[in-house]
This record gives C-alpha cells, sequence and structure tokens, in this order.
C-alpha cells in the first residue's frame, strides 16, 4: 500500500479533504503570527487536537495528527487521556493510518 501524504500539513489537508467528503464539519485552529512567532492563539490548556470532526449520524471525533515519526506533547497526552476517560472518541491519526480513516469516516461509530 503506498503512504500517505508525508508532511503533517499536507496529510491534514487529506484528512479534511475526506471528512468534508463523507459530510462531516470540521474545527482547525490556524496558527498566526503573534510577536514574531508562530502560535496559536487560545484560551484554555494547551495541546488540544488538531481537529474536532461532527456529523449528526456519525458522531464527534477529536484527531491529533503526526507524521509517521511524530511524537506526542505531554499537553497533547493529557487531553487524549482526559477525552478517553470522558469516553469521547480520540484518536491519533498517522498518514500510514490513511484506510483506517477513511473507513471510519464513512462508518456511523467506531
Amino acid at each position: 500500500m503506498p503512504a500517505g501524504p508525508k508532511s503533517e500539513e499536507a496529510f491534514q489537508r487529506h484528512v479534511v479533504m475526506l471528512a468534508q467528503m463523507y459530510g462531516w464539519r470540521v474545527m482547525h485552529t490556524r496558527p498566526a503570527m503573534v510577536g514574531g512567532k508562530w502560535m496559536t492563539p487560545i484560551q484554555g490548556d494547551p495541546g488540544f487536537p488538531d481537529l474536532v470532526l461532527a456529523h449528526p449520524e456519525r458522531g464527534i471525533i477529536f484527531a491529533e495528527l503526526k507524521t509517521e515519526t511524530g511524537k506526542l506533547r505531554a499537553a497533547q497526552r493529557d487531553w487524549s487521556a482526559v477525552l478517553l476517560a470522558a469516553n469521547a472518541e480520540w484518536y491519533l491519526w498517522r498518514p500510514d493510518d490513511l484506510h483506517a480513516i477513511m473507513r471510519r469516516l464513512s462508518l456511523s461509530g467506531p
């Protein structure tokens, strides 16, 4: 099977396109230049997942996206633990997961 997109940015564009193709609403907060540094302006706890996907019949998904070698930061691990403890559907998705991602986005549940 061919590998998916290699950069996290390309991978994210691909996942967003797939989600929208399957009728999901997509939320992603983009970084902005703040004081000469790229930052994601937030209020609250850092490490929130990259994407929130919502579908009226298929549920709500929180997805953290990483390259094949990307590692979760501590704040991202904290969010995953809280979301999973709250019975939320949370995933760590990598480019090689594209078939599983497509399967989940097309199904009615996890």
